[in-house]
């Protein structure tokens, strides 16, 4: 485990809490049948439903979308260098801190 970083490695990121419509701009790298690497930036769009570690190095938050008709949930590392950005679409606070919940189809608590 690392314990010890530099402050650079750390990047600016607003308040996450659950509940809030976030954008998260994810690095993948693409490689061609013939060997050469493309990097192109992922959106994943959609309910903030936990964090963990906060702000800390080790931070990460749980976002949730619905697509075709299907749940996805995707953690991410905060302070990863594959994460290019998050920003916050629409911060809209819920009544509890974990939204785990919204998995079994019940619509989310969330004040409009």
């Amino acid at each position: 485990m690392i314990t010890t970083f530099r402050q650079e490695q750390l990047k600016t990121v607003p308040v996450l809490k659950a509940g809030y419509i976030v954008r998260v701009h994810q690095k993948i790298t693409d490689v061609s049948p013939d060997g050469k690497e493309k990097q192109r930036v992922q959106i994943f769009e959609g309910q903030v439903i936990a964090t963990k570690g906060g702000k800390a190095m080790n931070g990460t938050v749980t976002v949730r979308k619905i697509s075709s008709g299907v749940g996805v949930e995707r953690i991410f590392p905060i302070h990863s260098p594959n994460i290019e950005k998050i920003e916050v679409v629409k911060a809209t606070p819920a009544r509890k801190a974990k939204l785990y919940y919204t998995r079994t189809g019940a619509e989310a608590n969330v004040r409009e």
